[in-house]
């Protein structure tokens, strides 16, 4: 069981004040647990590529648009290009929180085409909602607007908002976008019990700097 949970979590360190030799131990640590992935800010790609370029399939996930969204679409679109450039398989996007508010389905639509269409073929993407800030509608909405433009993933949270992912919200997701898109549970997953929670309600990836304490049955403070 230990292995096969590891497997679904992207080891995640994405505050402002990571060092190089942070990452160079996360992606360390990766590899010695045999996470799915290591989720980091794009400036650290290229050094978690380098140390991961011979490990056993673990891969470099990186953040477009994050925290807030609101960047533009050609922004993201370059942030994204360049981070496949840099070496990372699974980019992490943030929809236009606004756009969906205001019902611009469209815009919001397009915003995630414009990173999908990058990284199609070459990079999984998930589509981070931000359902902290959502109505039941709004997340619905933005499930379907993830599928529409072809998303791999849709994903709870950046970690960075009013609150992180709930069970609630997991299975709301999962109802929504069916069997054969991935669901991603992050923010506030600490101890295993949540993550199995989660894994239990829908979620086949868990986003987590608690990863190793998830695996060895402990709890993490961490609030990511």
């Amino acid at each position: 069981m230990n292995q096969s949970i590891a497997r679904m979590i992207d080891h995640t360190l994405l505050k402002a004040d990571v060092t190089k030799a942070d990452i160079i131990t996360l992606a360390q640590e990766a590899n010695e647990y045999q996470f799915a992935s290591v989720c980091i800010n794009p400036t650290w790609v290229k050094t978690a590529y380098e140390q991961l370029k011979e490990a056993d399939d673990v891969k470099v996930c990186t953040v477009i648009g994050f925290p807030l969204g609101a960047t533009t679409s050609r922004v993201k679109a370059f942030e994204t290009e360049q981070a496949i450039k840099d070496g990372a398989t699974e980019i992490d996007m943030v929809i236009n929180i606004g756009e969906l508010k205001d019902k611009n389905d469209t815009a919001v639509l397009e915003d995630i085409k414009a990173v999908v269409g990058v990284a199609k073929g070459q990079a999984l993407t998930k589509v981070i909602i931000e359902t902290s800030l959502l109505s039941e509608e709004e997340k619905i909405k933005a499930c379907q607007l993830s599928v529409e433009a072809g998303a791999d993933f849709v994903k709870t949270s950046t970690g960075f908002s009013t609150a992180g992912a709930t069970i609630q919200d997991i299975k709301l997701m999962r109802e929504t976008v069916g069997p054969s898109i991935g669901v991603k549970a992050s923010g506030g997953v600490r101890d295993r019990q949540t993550a199995l929670a989660m894994i239990e309600a829908g979620a086949t990836r868990i986003g987590a700097s608690a990863g190793i304490a998830i695996v060895n049955g402990g709890t993490s403070a961490s609030d990511y």
